[in-house]
C-alpha cells in the first residue's frame, strides 16, 4: 500500500456553500491557483449543474491550473453528468464525482426507495459517468451512518462499473474515530477489487472529530482526504486541511505524506478568510492568530529556553516567520506590495496605487500593520461596486441624539441624505435606506475586532433582508461605525443593479 496521502481540496465547493462565503469567478481562480502553489493534488472546482456561476468557474478554473486534476461534483443523475463533463472540456487532468445516499434515512425519507435500486443508480452513475471520463470517484453519502455490510455491497458494485476513487463521507460527523476506522477497515477486508482503487476520507465536523476521523481513515488504509483550507463547510465545517498535513508531518512513525507545500500553509489560509469574509477564530489549530502565541510564564519560560518545549511545529514550518517585513508608515510601495504577495494577493498598478495611498493614512493613525489590515487594504480595492460610501459624519453622545449625514456616489451620481437613530450605527444605515428607497432589514450584524488594540481594525459581517432573500455584507476599518456603513453598502450592491 503506497504512503502517499492525495489531498482532495474542496474549498471552493463544501466550503463555499458557507452562507455568505460565495466567491465570484476570478476569486475562485485566485484561490485555485493559490490550491496549486500548496500543492494539493486534487481540486474540486464546483457542482456545475447547481448554477451558471458554477459552471463557468469549473470552466474557467481548468484553464487557469495546470497539474492538479480538476474535479466536479455531481449527483447520480445523468443530465448532471453530462453537464459536468462539458465543464471539465478544458482540464488537462478530469474527474467527475457522482454518487448518491446509502444510509437508511436517505434510502427511506430522502429518495423514497430501497437498498437495491440505491445500487442499481450508483452503478448506472458510475458506468454513465466513465463515457465521459476515465477517472471517475463516487461517493457513498451519509456513509458514516451505513451499515457497513451493506456499504460494502455498493463499493464493490460501484468498482466494477469502473470507479477509480472511493469516498466514504461522514457526512452529518456523527462517526467516532474508533468507528470510522473500523469502517475503514472493514471495506479494505471485505471489498472484492478495494486494492485496485483509491478510498477517500469526506469528514464533517459536527461533533468535533473531523481531523480525528480522517486520520483514523487514512491509518486504517484510506489514501486520499478530502478537506478545505481552515476547515470551512457546511454546519460545523469539514476536515481542515493544514491540520492533517501537519498532523501527518509531526508524527513520521506513521510513515504517510503529503505533497503539500507546508510553508505556503498560512498565506492561503488568510487569502481563503479574507475573500470569504470568514475570521479564522484565534484558537484555531495551525492557522490561528494564538497557535503559536504563549501567555503562561512557564511556557513562555520553556519556549525561550527550547521551542520544542511546548511547540511540536516549527512557526516557519506552516509559513510564520517572526523575521517578516515590518510595515510602518515609511515602508514604501514595494514592501506594501511584497507583503500582499505573501499573503496572496496580487493587485494591478492602479489597485496598488490606491491600497497604498490607504496604507498611509492608516499608519499614520496605528503603531503597526498588520497581515489583516494589509488584507482589508486589499479587498477594498478589488472590488467596483456600484455604490460607494463618498463621507460619512456622526454627531452622538450622552444625551445627544444620534445624527448621521451620508454621501453615496451610484454608478458617478451623488446623493446625500441625512436621518437620526438609536445610536450612531442606526442613523448611518436609516441614512442610507432614504437614498436607496428600498425595504431592507437587518437580520444580523457581528463586530469582531482583528487585535487587542483600541486603534486597531475591526470587522463587520452583516446580513440584510431584501425581497424574502438574504444578502451578506462585509468591511473593515479602524472607524467601526465607518466599517458598519460600508458592510451595509456591500450588501446592498449584491441586490442592486
Amino acid at each position: 500500500m503506497s504512503d502517499k496521502i492525495f489531498i482532495f481540496d474542496t474549498t471552493l465547493r463544501d466550503g463555499e456553500q458557507v452562507p455568505g462565503c460565495q466567491l465570484n469567478t476570478v476569486e475562485k481562480i485566485e484561490v485555485a491557483k493559490s490550491l496549486e502553489e500548496l500543492g494539493v493534488d486534487i481540486i474540486e472546482a464546483g457542482f456545475p449543474i447547481s448554477s451558471p456561476g458554477d459552471f463557468n468557474s469549473v470552466v474557467e478554473i481548468s484553464k487557469a491550473v495546470t497539474w492538479p486534476t480538476i474535479c466536479a461534483l455531481t449527483r447520480a443523475v445523468p443530465k448532471d453528468i453530462e453537464v459536468a463533463a462539458e465543464a471539465l472540456q478544458y482540464a488537462r487532468h478530469k474527474r467527475i464525482h457522482t454518487g448518491i445516499g446509502t444510509s437508511d434515512p436517505h434510502i427511506r425519507y430522502k429518495f423514497n426507495s430501497n437498498r437495491e435500486e440505491i445500487i442499481e443508480r450508483a452503478v448506472a452513475a458510475v458506468s454513465y459517468a466513465k463515457k465521459f471520463v476515465e477517472d471517475v470517484q463516487f461517493y457513498a453519502e451519509d456513509a458514516g451512518r451505513t451499515e457497513n455490510e451493506y456499504l460494502a455491497r455498493v463499493v464493490e458494485a460501484v468498482i466494477k462499473a469502473g470507479a477509480t476513487v472511493i469516498n466514504i463521507p461522514d457526512t452529518t460527523g456523527y462517526c467516532l474515530p474508533s468507528e470510522f476506522a473500523a469502517k475503514i477497515k472493514y471495506l479494505v477486508e471485505n471489498v472484492n477489487g478495494i486494492d485496485r482503487v483509491v478510498i477517500s476520507t469526506h469528514c464533517h465536523n459536527d461533533l468535533g472529530m473531523a481531523t480525528a476521523n480522517t486520520m483514523s481513515g487514512l491509518i486504517s488504509g484510506a489514501r486520499q482526504a478530502e478537506v478545505t483550507i481552515n476547515g470551512i463547510g457546511e454546519r460545523a465545517g469539514n476536515t481542515a486541511l493544514e491540520e492533517v498535513v501537519m498532523a501527518l508531518r509531526s508524527h513520521h512513525e506513521l510513515g504517510l505524506d503529503t505533497n503539500v507545500n507546508s510553508t505556503r500553509i498560512s498565506a492561503v489560509s488568510r487569502q481563503v478568510s479574507s475573500l470569504m469574509n470568514m475570521p479564522v477564530q484565534p484558537n484555531k489549530a495551525i492557522v490561528g492568530r494564538n497557535a503559536f502565541a504563549h501567555s503562561s510564564g512557564i511556557h513562555q519560560d520553556g519556549v525561550l529556553k527550547n521551542r520544542e518545549s511546548y511547540e511540536i511545529i516549527d512557526p516557519k514550518d506552516v509559513g510564520i516567520d517572526e523575521n517578516s517585513i515590518v510595515l510602518t508608515a515609511r515602508s514604501g510601495r514595494a514592501a506594501l506590495k511584497h507583503r500582499m504577495h505573501v499573503l496572496g494577493v496580487e493587485l494591478d498598478k492602479e489597485a496598488l496605487d490606491k491600497a497604498y495611498s490607504e496604507f498611509l493614512k492608516l499608519a499614520d493613525r496605528k503603531k503597526e500593520i498588520t497581515d489583516d489590515d494589509v488584507l482589508m487594504l486589499a479587498g477594498a480595492h478589488r472590488t467596483n461596486h456600484r455604490i460607494k460610501l463618498e463621507y460619512l459624519q456622526v454627531t452622538s453622545g450622552v444625551g445627544l441624539q444620534s445624527v448621521a449625514s451620508v454621501g453615496l456616489n451610484i454608478a458617478g451620481e451623488k446623493f446625500e441624505a441625512c436621518a437620526s437613530g438609536n445610536g450612531p450605527v442606526d442613523a448611518a444605515i436609516s441614512a442610507i435606506k432614504i437614498i436607496i428607497r428600498r425595504q431592507m432589514l437587518v437580520k444580523e450584524f457581528l463586530i469582531q475586532a482583528i487585535n487587542k488594540g483600541s486603534n486597531d481594525i475591526g470587522k463587520v459581517h452583516m446580513t440584510v433582508e431584501h425581497e424574502g432573500r438574504q444578502y451578506y455584507g462585509f468591511s473593515a476599518n479602524t472607524d467601526i461605525i465607518a466599517a458598519s456603513a460600508e458592510a451595509f453598502i456591500d450588501a446592498i450592491n449584491k441586490f442592486v443593479k
